[in-house]
């Protein structure tokens, strides 16, 4: 079924809370593994019932924030939500706390346990307000950011197509278009520090309930981090300042001074090849080579994405009122992935279509399998696995995509992929600074980003911007204020992609092997072990980037 024919109804809080009531209580009292196994399939029917249509509702949202219908519904969502998760945890609660739980953990999974106990760790029903109020808050801010216009020369547009402007080969026109960018967004300052300060507020509060010091302890519960912790991280920044800011520095710099740039500036930091990075062919054209590259790749993939085009499984237009982002979602109860972009002729629209189209692969292999709907394909590193290294693994078919520039398109693509992990992971450092002290004023947070600008970023100046010299940029990276700690998921599997990457350019088929089995595998290993399993280092090891950045180093050298 195409998804814009997808049938939408509103799951109530009234319809959970019947089944709910009935589920706990069934498992609680049970007398054995097979009664609470039956009350399982009852909870997984309800579970698949509120995903699809919550997931629906969101994404009919997404692509009209001004729709009144799905707004209504997903605000509905937004206000249920919590509720809903405290009866899912109050359900897993009955099953950890069950006296069947080995028999249990051996019938079912213990990673689904593990991922259990997160999940009792992560909620209270003293939070549940406080969870609706943080909902409100973050829908405040995209739909602040959505509806947000830039008028350039003369032309009013959304910050996605701003940006295209960001890759333009003339200096002068980069530095125009983020002047455009600070003075818009000092536009909202007060608005955009108002809502981040009550986010930074009521995630606090949200900790202390829990009875923990801050936001961070809660924050990594929430994320369902099961093989690493804070410790783990601090480490992987340690490395990431240590063996790969020097290297990207000295690579930025020095493809700088190729694009005739002595002063490296913000504005400067989108272009990478002389005269102009590579561009891609238009909307049909990136489908027909996508539909035609999935294809080359095998009957698994071929299948895939014959079964998103043939449902119109995508919507890639920018747009005003369209969210700003780009996400690929599934509706579980019809096998059914979704992605949503915005194109705007740079090469991230190529990135779409193997990026978003990692995730959406996954889930379309991942969707028979035995806890596909609890656990999803496991943690956001994980996912973003799958997707970062897709990216790499489209590299021999990127002739189609880019022509005869295919070639300068996989060293932009490469050099940008690798400065990401400094800026991905100052994003990390940022947000601990932010709730490990929530009384910072915003000015006090905006010194703190341009601190760390200094140490992740130190080519790049700021000066002359405006508003963004403050230390403001981190305001329209969304996932801060809307998905705290997410960011170091992309850039820990980052690294993966790269080790996948370097693995394809010694046996292609050999490496894309292994990444399927990755992917098929879903949440039922963790991604320590899914990295091992690969034959990959863990980055949570002192020094284990040092090889990386050489090889990395190394292989720009050779497309360069």
């Amino acid at each position: 079924m195409k998804v814009p024919e997808l049938p939408y109804r509103r799951v109530t809080i009234e319809e959970v809370t019947a089944v709910m009531e009935d589920v706990i209580p069934r498992i609680q009292n049970a007398g054995s593994v097979e009664e609470i196994l039956k009350a399982r399939e009852d909870y997984l029917k309800l579970y698949l019932e509120y995903a699809t249509n919550a997931s629906l509702a969101s994404m009919r949202y997404t692509i009209n924030t001004v729709d009144e219908f799905y707004v209504a519904e997903n605000d509905y969502y937004d206000e249920i939500g919590p509720k809903v998760g405290n009866y899912m945890v109050k359900y897993a609660a009955a099953l950890l706390d069950s006296p069947f739980r080995a028999e249990l953990e051996q019938a079912l999974s213990p990673v689904l346990f593990r991922s259990m106990e997160l999940s009792r760790k992560s909620m209270s029903e003293a939070i549940v307000e406080d969870m609706v109020e943080e909902n409100k808050l973050t829908r405040r801010y995209s739909d602040l950011m959505s509806g947000m216009e830039f008028c350039f020369r003369g032309e009013t547009m959304p910050r996605s197509t701003l940006m295209k402007y960001a890759k333009d080969a003339d200096r002068a026109t980069r530095r125009e278009c983020y002047e455009v960018l600070g003075r818009g967004l000092e536009a909202h300052k007060a608005e955009l520090d108002e809502i981040f300060d009550e986010l930074v507020k009521v995630r606090d509060r949200m900790a202390k309930k829990m009875g923990y010091q801050n936001f961070v302890e809660l924050g990594y519960y929430r994320m369902g981090r099961l093989c690493y912790d804070q410790e783990k991280v601090k480490t992987f920044r340690e490395n990431v300042l240590r063996d790969v800011v020097p290297v990207v520095a000295r690579l930025r710099t020095e493809n700088a001074r190729r694009l005739g740039i002595e002063d490296y500036h913000f504005y400067d930091d989108g272009v990478i090849i002389p005269g102009g990075d590579p561009a891609p062919r238009g909307k049909e054209e990136i489908f027909a080579a996508a539909k035609a590259m999935y294809h080359a790749m095998g009957k698994e993939t071929g299948a895939f994405i014959d079964l998103m085009m043939d449902n119109e499984a995508f919507d890639v237009e920018s747009r005003k009122n369209k969210w700003g982002g780009g996400y690929c979602t599934e509706f579980a109860k019809f096998k059914q992935p979704f992605i949503l972009a915005n194109f705007n002729g740079t090469a991230g629209d190529v990135d779409v279509m193997t990026h978003e189209a990692g995730h959406a692969l996954n889930a379309y292999l991942i969707a028979d399998n035995r806890f596909a709907l609890e656990l999803g394909c496991g943690g956001m590193e994980t996912a973003e696995t799958h997707s970062m290294s897709m990216e790499f693994f489209a590299w021999p078919y990127m002739e189609s995509f880019f022509g005869a520039d295919a070639e300068r398109y996989k060293f932009m693509h490469a050099l940008e992929s690798f400065s990401f992990i400094p800026y991905g992971t100052m994003v990390d450092a940022f947000q601990h600074i932010v709730y490990e002290h929530p009384e910072l004023t915003p000015d006090e947070r905006d010194a703190a980003w341009l601190k760390l600008e200094e140490a992740f970023r130190p080519h790049i100046s700021f000066e002359g911007m405006p508003y963004l010299d403050k230390g403001t940029r981190w305001q329209y990276q969304m996932h801060i204020y809307e998905s705290p700690f997410y960011y170091i998921d992309y850039c820990l599997a980052q690294t993966a992609a790269f080790q996948f990457l370097m693995a394809s350019l010694k046996d292609y088929d050999e490496a894309f092997a292994r990444y399927l089995h990755l992917s098929k595998q879903g949440g039922e290993k963790v991604w320590t072990d899914l990295l091992e399993e690969a034959g990959f280092p863990s980055p949570f090891t002192p020094g284990a980037l040092k090889e990386l950045a050489a090889q990395v180093e190394a292989l720009l050298e050779k497309l360069r």
